[in-house]
């Protein structure tokens, strides 16, 4: 009878270990596919319209739509997109679906730049891959940090926190609800930082090399400057596994191997296609931009005041944007500090140290329209480790300084998501000169306002409420949830 009730116990509680994760899964997803962005952004639209010429001819040639995106590579007197294939491929499906459901083409709008029916054709294609892969992949590493942070904080509000943060404190919000490929990047170094740990933690684990591999040449897929931003987590990898047998080393990095070169895949036949070179990419056609021709593709040497304006700047400035990152530095000092968590420590501050450095070399380091250093936003993910271990080692004092950051933090990014992640260049300073203007001028982008017809108030209460009744939940089931 008593092993019976045990099993019964067993039963009954497993399931309830999956409603914070699927709570908080449903709860990013939500918040991400709702607010929107400019579609006719260059960036964003180069992608959706060479998924729309991939589609509708088999082509990558983007000439028909020439005037639509400044963005763009030349070949053979041909137009190409100039971005790394990876949000393109993602994009096909959902643009294939959607152009079927409509029953509309590219054909039946004009090509020309800021048409209001080129426009709509756009938008709707790029929320329907925000929907069904950009907001998925956020909320998948929200998962993973909960995880992660978990682990490394010692509770799930620790986790809470991290994954909290990453998702809602960050303008990984933001820019998840675009076409450009930094918040996806961002998100896959995240789930390979916690397949690395996860994997690593209790003796070897090879699934979770496969998944840090596939993670890892995705991201490189979507980025190609992912290469050297997402190195710090396959060397902390290489380095966790250093005590293993010999024959339980080569399994692993066979799988991680064999996970990279299966995403890599879709990049070689892209460009095999597209440019009849598996190693040419757009990058090296681009018309317009002069300052690509300089070092690698625009990248030189990191700059001290381009480096201290993307971290502390009004105009660029990650602080502004993000105050919780301000406390990362304190949780990292924390792991370097204990030896049992020193390398957790190593590659949270490697890795959000290379991103800095990559973007202060970077020549268009200002990145035209936006908000915050989207170039350096891998950093994040690092950074969100030392959030966990600062929640963790953090006196009652200052856990309530790290919620009101928080609390501040999500505030900002909730009007940055909701008004525009792609301020003008024009702003010294976008926060006070456009987003909160836009704010009080109820400028804001939501899926009731730009597909029903709603006032953008309406659209922004209505997610306030959905957004709160699921963050109830998710508060409850914590709660609820038997101790770690």
């Amino acid at each position: 009878m008593l092993r019976q009730a045990q099993h019964k116990r067993v039963w009954a509680v497993a399931p309830s270990c999956w409603h914070v994760p699927t709570l908080l899964f449903a709860l990013v997803w939500l918040s991400c596919t709702w607010f929107g962005s400019w579609a006719f952004n260059p960036n964003s639209a180069t992608r959706i319209l060479a998924a729309t010429a991939i589609v509708e001819t088999g082509s990558a040639r983007i000439d028909p739509y020439a005037a639509m995106t400044i963005d763009k590579a030349q070949f053979d007197g041909h137009l190409y997109m100039d971005k790394a294939p990876g949000m393109t491929l993602m994009a096909l499906p959902f643009v294939a679906a959607t152009n079927w459901v409509t029953q509309q083409t590219s054909a039946d709008v004009p090509h020309v730049l800021f048409d209001p029916a080129a426009e709509a054709f756009l938008r709707l294609r790029m929320r329907m891959a925000i929907a069904g892969i950009g907001a998925v992949l956020t909320a998948l590493a929200a998962v993973a940090l909960l995880d992660l942070g978990t682990g490394l904080g010692g509770s799930r509000a620790a986790g809470l926190l991290t994954a909290v943060s990453f998702a809602f404190g960050t303008t990984v919000w933001g820019w998840t609800t675009t076409w450009f490929g930094h918040a996806a990047a961002t998100a896959l170094i995240a789930i390979a930082l916690w397949a690395v740990w996860r994997g690593t933690r209790d003796g070897l684990v090879p699934r979770y090399a496969l998944i840090a591999g596939l993670a890892l040449g995705w991201a490189v897929v979507v980025e190609h400057g992912a290469l050297l931003l997402g190195a710090p987590v396959a060397l902390w990898a290489l380095w966790r596994i250093r005590n293993a047998d010999r024959a339980s080393q080569i399994r692993t990095i066979g799988l991680a191997i064999a996970g990279g070169m299966i995403a890599a895949i879709p990049l070689v036949g892209y460009n095999l296609a597209t440019f009849g070179h598996p190693f040419t990419t757009g990058y090296s056609g681009v018309v317009g931009f002069e300052g690509m021709k300089q070092g690698l593709f625009g990248l030189t040497y990191p700059k001290l005041d381009i480096l201290i304006e993307i971290l502390f700047g009004k105009r660029r400035g990650m602080i502004w944007v993000a105050p919780i990152l301000a406390l990362a530095p304190f949780g990292i000092w924390m792991l370097l500090r204990d030896p049992a968590r020193r390398d957790l420590g190593v590659v949270a501050a490697g890795g959000a140290l290379a991103c800095f450095l990559y973007h202060a070399a970077y020549v268009y380091w200002d990145g035209g329209n936006a908000t915050g250093p989207r170039h350096a936003l891998p950093a994040i993910a690092y950074l969100a480790l030392g959030l966990a271990a600062y929640w963790g080692s953090a006196s009652r004092i200052e856990r309530g300084l790290g919620l009101a950051f928080l609390a501040a933090s999500v505030a900002i990014n909730l009007i940055i998501a909701a008004v525009d992640i792609q301020a003008p260049h024009k702003f010294a300073a976008p926060l006070t000169d456009h987003i909160l203007p836009g704010l009080l001028a109820f400028n804001l982008r939501t899926i009731p306002s730009e597909f029903w017809g709603w006032s953008p108030a309406t659209g922004l209460t209505l997610y306030l409420m959905l957004a709160a009744s699921l963050a109830a939940l998710l508060t409850l089931a914590c709660l609820r949830r038997a101790p770690d």
